[in-house]
């Protein structure tokens, strides 16, 4: 049985042309009626694949692809315009920055939180925010308001609360891309625990070897479209072909 089934999915963004930036310039284009045109962009267009329990997928492309907003897709966070996404099982979503996160709250209050949200109850969380910002090596940021932290801290915040979940999938979007050597090999050997408790791990990175070495699946994007869904081995191979004929950036 799928664990993540995506059927024909499509997302639009409406880009108005004309840029408005209090809102009394908008209250005067409604009063004057004036004629509001937008540009229509697809983000994604035609996305299919599915994924079996306990296989991890790698989303590769260059900027702007639509790696991230497939990932928010699957968190439910957006909305598709167009097809369906169906999961099996709980999701932790390691997303941008803010989300779930309270600037003016501290590290310990902010993990309490975030916990919460993520489905773990609050007599779990009492016992496991000491692990979590000890995780994230913010020991001594324990009581600081979020918003004297690094977006770095940040980060490994979030990833440090979000794998104290019972989650069947995980999905994780350039989180190893802001943290210092010692935390991206503690999230390594967090993805190897994973693989071996047959969970997903949905991971949007440029880094090829990590997508090549936990993923057993890949999904290569390019603007807005797939290009090719298969083996870790064998998209990546096309990826870096197409890198070399000049069709794909980085």
């Amino acid at each position: 049985m799928s664990i993540i089934q995506v059927d024909n999915v499509w997302k639009r963004f409406r880009i108005p042309h004309q840029k408005r930036s209090t809102i009394l310039e908008h209250v005067a284009s409604l009063l004057a009626f004036e004629d509001k045109s937008y540009e229509e962009f697809w983000a994604l267009k035609n996305i299919q694949f599915s994924l079996e329990r306990g296989e991890s997928l790698g989303i590769i492309g260059p900027n702007g692809s639509g790696k991230s907003t497939l990932l928010k897709l699957m968190a439910r966070v957006m909305k598709p315009n167009k097809g369906t996404i169906k999961t099996t099982g709980s999701i932790a979503p390691i997303l941008e920055l803010g989300v779930g996160f309270h600037n003016d709250l501290s590290v310990k209050e902010n993990a309490e939180v975030y916990g919460i949200i993520l489905g773990i109850s609050r007599s779990n969380m009492k016992r496991l925010t000491d692990p979590i910002i000890q995780f994230a090596s913010l020991e001594k940021f324990r009581d600081t308001k979020l918003k004297h932290l690094s977006s770095g801290m940040q980060v490994r915040l979030a990833f440090s609360i979000a794998i104290q979940t019972a989650a069947d999938i995980f999905l994780v979007d350039e989180a190893l891309a802001v943290g210092d050597m010692e935390f991206q090999q503690k999230c390594l050997n967090k993805f190897k625990e994973f693989k071996k408790d047959e969970k997903s791990i949905v991971l949007v990175s440029h880094d090829l070897d990590l997508i090549e070495n936990y993923c057993e699946k890949c999904l290569y994007l390019l603007n807005g479209e797939p290009v090719i869904f298969g083996t870790a081995q064998e998209v990546i191979r096309r990826y870096l072909e197409d890198m070399k004929s000049g069709s794909s950036i980085i």
